[in-house]
């Protein structure tokens, strides 16, 4: 396949328009598949007259265009009908992550308490089952309260003329090194991001493209990547529920064989998940013949789990050269590199020969560039900050006019993310904020985890590295924290000197403490990725659920 066209440049207030011919699409819609396997299949003109039934509700209530209107929805047609309304009445919609079974009730309601108090939604649009629950989170009241979709006045919408630069979604990021921010995107950055990605599957060739994801729609992989690009052109799209994909991880390559969908898209995790929980029998009669893009994002990508999962799932018609490595990041509008399409993953030796993958080139109308600490340009193979530009850059964070001055200058994003450039092609080493300083050196903490992942007993993407400054230490050293597979109940002091070895072997630094944890003790954001710093503060407050008593436990060490 070739690279996109100049057409991913052209954004404008595009989407109204997408909105109001979609109201004709009766032919295409979203599938909304549950744990039993049975689809609801919402056509893309249900959906967009809903929509428009929607934003004239919300104008009734007072909510004039430029406007943030809170979303919070499990996946299904109430988030796509609150999240398309709020579009189509020149509101900004805010989606944030409903309280699930994947993380702690407590620390989820703080979270989502600070996201309203960060984003101040004048109104909250919520799943009727979660309205009570919303009230207890700790937030500022809202102007007009939460409601569910259902009670929203009957009226017709009154077309808001909305600029192209026009604020069109506030967009948390993800919160993996700290607590996640407001960013604000505008209409035509959504726009751009739609058309972008769309130009790397063009239909031709008899092809007609189509997608599958489990990944929450509150988060920019889910909602811009997946969702907003069906709607440009329009396309089928079927949503899974994250819950559902980490209950049975099959379901998804079960829904990709069973929908014939040729593009989806998941962190290494997701991956990680499939590669050891699904059974060969539950994939009984399935082709993923059809799955021509994998594309794989989000977090630090290891090539080994993905040349893993390719070889276990070739008998099934997977096709390693689907694999697509992509870079992109929330401040980003999304997406920032693609990795070459149709072709192997490639990689290259990084620090300490580590193996590192190429995410590929910047997308078009985009530039990287790596810095040093003082801003200047590196060459090929040096090691600097990933600096980004292009169309779909954020307006800014909401409200805070500091932080945004501290990662966008002259046009430039900041990402805060530690790359090398090879060949013109980008290479992540990991994020600055989380290397771990031991006796003088950095190391990136994603290659201690893969080392520490590789051991059995350990859970799958349950290994934290961070560093921590124990009492009367005389400089950083290493905390490792490892969730236990569910199967393994005992052993436990053995686990973590194994994961001990593991790391001296790999890394050639020895860890100062190794946690043994229960399944599911550590913090995670909303989208599955791990909270180091947020995991050291509990760490050292006592808070993790340690798997047993045992000399590795101990007390923690405070600084």
């Amino acid at each position: 396949m070739s690279a996109p066209s100049e057409r991913a440049q052209d954004g404008g207030d595009a989407l109204a328009r997408w909105l109001a011919r979609a109201t004709t699409r009766h032919d295409r819609g979203i599938g909304l598949l549950d744990r039993r396997e049975q689809e609801r299949v919402l056509s893309w003109a249900e959906l967009a007259t809903r929509a428009e039934a929607a934003a004239g509700g919300m104008q009734e209530l007072g909510i004039e265009a430029g406007e943030r209107i809170g979303i919070v929805f499990p996946t299904g047609e109430g988030f796509l009908v609150a999240f398309l309304g709020a579009l189509a009445a020149g509101a900004v919609p805010v989606p944030l992550p409903p309280p699930s079974r994947l993380a702690a009730l407590p620390d989820q309601l703080r979270r989502l308490g600070a996201m309203l108090d960060a984003s101040t939604p004048r109104l909250v649009l919520a799943d009727a089952s979660l309205v009570a629950l919303l009230a207890s989170a700790p937030h500022r009241p809202l102007a007009l309260g939460v409601r569910p979709l259902e009670t929203l006045p009957v009226a017709t919408a009154i077309p808001r003329a909305v600029g192209d630069e026009a604020p069109g979604l506030v967009q948390f990021s993800s919160g993996t090194t700290s607590a996640p921010k407001p960013v604000l995107l505008s209409r035509r950055a959504l726009a751009v991001q739609a058309r972008l990605l769309n130009g790397f599957w063009p239909e031709r060739d008899g092809i007609v493209h189509s997608g599958f994801s489990w990944l929450p729609l509150h988060h920019d992989m889910g909602l811009v990547g997946c969702v907003l690009p069906a709607l440009e052109r329009p396309a089928d799209l079927t949503l899974l529920a994250p819950e559902a994909f980490v209950a049975r991880p099959s379901l998804w390559l079960r829904g990709i064989a069973r929908t014939r969908a040729t593009v989806s898209v998941a962190p290494t995790f997701g991956y990680a998940r499939a590669l050891r929980r699904v059974r060969d029998e539950e994939l009984a009669g399935c082709d993923l013949a059809s799955w021509r893009l994998a594309l794989c994002g989000a977090e630090t990508i290891v090539p080994e789990t993905l040349r893993a999962f390719a070889a276990r799932f070739a008998p099934f018609g997977f096709r390693a050269e689907a694999l697509t490595a992509v870079y992109g990041l929330a401040e980003a509008g999304l997406a920032v590199t693609f990795g070459p399409l149709d072709a192997p993953l490639s990689s290259a030796a990084g620090p300490g020969g580590r193996e590192i993958a190429s995410v590929g080139r910047a997308v078009p109308g985009f530039a990287i560039e790596i810095r040093d600490d003082d801003g200047r340009m590196l060459g090929d193979d040096r090691i600097g900050t990933v600096w980004a530009r292009g169309p779909s850059l954020m307006s800014g964070y909401l409200g805070d006019a500091d932080a945004t001055a501290r990662v966008l200058r002259d046009g430039w994003l900041d990402t805060g993310d530690l790359g090398f450039l090879r060949g013109g092609e980008l290479h992540l080493v990991g994020r600055s904020k989380d290397l771990v300083l031991v006796r003088g050196r950095n190391h990136a903490p994603e290659e201690i985890e893969e080392a520490a992942a590789r051991v059995e007993g350990v859970r799958a993407g349950g290994v934290a590295a961070v560093g921590f400054l124990p009492e009367h230490a005389d400089g950083e050293q290493l905390l490792l924290l490892v969730e236990r597979d569910r199967r393994r109940i005992d052993g436990v002091d053995a686990l973590a000197a194994a994961c001990r070895t593991a790391v001296r072997a790999a890394v050639g630094i020895e860890p100062a403490r190794v946690a043994v944890l229960e399944p599911g003790a550590l913090p995670r954001t909303s989208s599955g990725k791990l909270r180091r710093s947020e995991a050291l503060r509990r760490w050292l407050a006592g808070e993790l659920a340690h798997a047993q008593r045992g000399e590795e436990r101990g007390a923690p060490e405070h600084r």
